[in-house]
């Protein structure tokens, strides 16, 4: 992202969570807040997602994930988990929709500019803040997650859950890494689902690998250059050696069986993957 301005590809993802409401009437992942927290760009954003139909395998991408890290989530607040972090919030509506607003605290994860941006999305959509919300603003260039998350309230002997959607592929894989670190080190056991992408160079046909350089290529032109792919096996090691004891992955074969069940079409075994992994 630009230096003082709230992430682009934030707003892009915003955008195909509410086409998704509109075009697919929300069967994956129903959002009643999606299109209302866009505001004057949802018009817009439909329109584009008409005119444009190559990316909506990417929108499908995007419904999916938020849908297993919802039902992820109510699963393990019935283990007891108490805290929700949205890492990289940009426009996520949760925290605003909280089905489990009486015992889940939830805190929201961002650059500083891109949560002032949020705040007044809600403000013009007359989007109340619940008061089991709290902001956490890190600049990552000069505060660390532990310290800002500890300056919101966070309480890290508690249960906690971490969604850290859209995010991964723009970060470094030692970033990457060192975040997962501390999530494994937290003492009162947490879980995280986060979305990740498999080197594109292999695994795909020749339609699927366009669509994925065309997407790479048109988020660097924005200055949010993807910086980080994983190979599946080696990223479910290094999940286990830091602690994390139980890793669900869904990736484009089981994303397939367990979401497009009755759809017709291939599908291939390699790109995009959702992960949900527990240390409880």
């Amino acid at each position: 992202m630009q230096p003082g301005e709230p992430s682009r590809t934030a707003l892009g993802a915003a955008a195909h969570r509410a086409v998704h409401q509109v075009l697919e009437r929300g069967r994956i992942f129903a959002d009643p807040l999606a299109v209302r927290i866009l505001g004057a760009d949802a018009e817009a954003a439909v329109r584009d997602a008409e005119n444009n139909p190559s990316r909506r395998m990417l929108r499908l991408f995007i419904a999916v994930r938020t849908r297993f890290a919802e039902d992820a989530l109510a699963a393990a607040v019935a283990r007891g988990v108490r805290q929700l972090v949205v890492l990289g919030a940009g426009l996520d509506t949760y925290a605003y929709r909280n089905a489990f607003a009486e015992s889940l605290h939830v805190f929201e994860v961002d650059h500083p500019a891109t949560q002032a941006w949020k705040r007044q999305r809600l403000a013009d959509a007359a989007i109340p803040l619940p008061r089991t919300l709290t902001f956490a603003p890190v600049d990552f260039e000069r505060e660390t997650l532990a310290g800002g998350l500890a300056a919101a309230g966070f309480d890290p002997a508690k249960q906690s859950f971490f969604t850290w959607l859209g995010v991964v592929p723009y970060l470094t894989a030692q970033a990457v890494l060192s975040t997962l670190e501390f999530i494994a080190r937290l003492p009162g056991g947490a879980h995280v689902v986060f979305d990740y992408g498999n080197p594109p160079a292999s695994g795909l046909d020749r339609d699927r690998f366009a669509a994925q350089e065309a997407l790479a290529a048109r988020v660097a032109s924005i200055g949010e250059a993807f910086r980080s792919y994983f190979e599946t096996d080696a990223l479910h090691a290094k999940l286990r050696a830091l602690g994390f004891r139980e890793v669900e992955d869904l990736g484009p074969v089981l994303i397939r069986e367990r979401y497009f069940a009755n759809r017709g079409g291939s599908l291939p075994d390699r790109g995009g993957h959702v992960i949900r992994a527990t240390t409880v």
